[in-house]
């Protein structure tokens, strides 16, 4: 994001304890642009959801300070904050119709009845649920209810939108076409979004940036791409998308490569993200496309590989091998029409190129 839009929202040494000990949001410095779409992203009780709630008013901060739009909000109610919210459980009216569940948030801030009815409708077009005005929350779809969720948050037209789980009702195939639609909604409105979600792909689907929470510390912010092509740590990389893990100690350091012994005698070069130096224990990270079975050419690391299951996904075959004593190496091969002549219980030679495998932080 362009750093001359400034930040709509920052967060400033914000830390959360429940009982006075614990910490379960440590020491917060955020800032999100204006009009950007930043998810937060992590497991069940990294902090995640209680770094929005903070944010909404919901939860006050334990210490530091919140900003919106250079605006300390830290004891302005939720209502006052202007910030529309999106649920999981869509939090719809049943006894009011679509258009009138709509209408209600503009009740509240005193908008006039004409202009309530054309705002209503120009937030249903937006969800492409322009007819659906008289309708009932009951008589509407998972789907449709979740648009009109959307759309109920957007009528107002806040500066800021909160997100939470607002997915995770859906089933896949809905899941991942609202995840588009909300996506070019934020691309044609240019509100600025605040998603928490712990499903990595809807994060890398949806966001111009992602903060990975875990134990209530961001352990990286970044673009998507950077995320799944540059973890920073073992955490990371195995939080976001699959991941093969060899452990190993590291034998040498020169410039952008590393040495790694792993298993007994086995040499491989590495990419050092993230290692203390000669000597030091890392595990190496590999996603499993970047490895080539049965390369025609010589490779930067070449090892041998156990097979041992294959399973056909359709649009390509997952290997699963024994390479240096870990079992559950994966290989990932695009089906291009014609099978490897592969087997169960075959050696077979595996390589990849060092750049494509991350030292980290060691880790069990």
């Amino acid at each position: 994001m362009s750093e001359n839009r400034g930040a709509a929202v920052r967060y400033e040494s914000v830390q959360k304890s429940y009982d006075g000990e614990t910490l379960v949001v440590k020491n917060l410095n955020l800032d999100i642009a204006r009009g950007e779409f930043l998810t937060m992203l992590g497991p069940s009780g990294s902090g995640k959801t209680t770094c929005l709630m903070m944010l909404a008013g919901f939860e006050p901060a334990t210490h530091g300070e919140i900003f919106l739009n250079d605006r300390p909000i830290n004891n302005v109610p939720p209502h006052k904050r202007g910030i529309g919210m999106v649920f999981q459980n869509y939090a719809l009216f049943p006894h009011m119709t679509v258009a009138e569940n709509l209408a209600f948030p503009l009740q509240v801030r005193g908008i006039s009845k004409a202009d309530q009815s054309s705002r209503v409708q120009r937030a249903l077009d937006m969800v492409e649920l322009g007819t659906f005005g008289s309708r009932r929350p009951a008589q509407l779809s998972g789907g449709q209810q979740q648009r009109v969720a959307v759309a109920r948050a957007l009528v107002f037209d806040p500066e800021l939108v909160l997100m939470d789980e607002p997915l995770g009702a859906l089933d896949k195939q809905l899941r991942e076409q609202m995840q588009y639609e909300i996506k070019h909604i934020h691309e044609n409105l240019g509100v600025t979004i605040v998603y928490v979600t712990h499903d990595q792909t809807e994060a890398l689907t949806m966001s111009d940036r992602v903060a990975v929470f875990n134990d209530g510390v961001i352990q990286q912010l970044s673009t998507p791409d950077a995320l799944y092509e540059s973890p920073q740590n073992s955490f990371v990389a195995q939080f976001i998308g699959e991941n093969n893990k060899l452990n190993g100690t590291v034998t040498s350091v020169e410039g952008t490569t590393c040495g790694v012994e792993v298993g007994t005698g086995i040499h491989l070069k590495a990419d050092p993200v993230n290692i203390s130096g000669v000597g030091s224990k890392t595990t190496l990270s590999l996603r499993p496309e970047r490895v080539e079975l049965q390369p025609e050419a010589p490779m930067e690391n070449m090892v041998d590989g156990h097979i041992e299951e294959l399973i056909y996904l359709g649009d390509h075959i997952r290997v699963r091998m024994n390479v240096a004593g870990n079992d559950e190496f994966v290989v990932k091969v695009r089906n291009r029409g014609q099978r490897r002549k592969i087997a169960e219980g075959e050696t077979v030679k595996i390589g990849w190129a060092a750049s494509d495998c991350k030292a980290l932080d060691a880790v069990a």
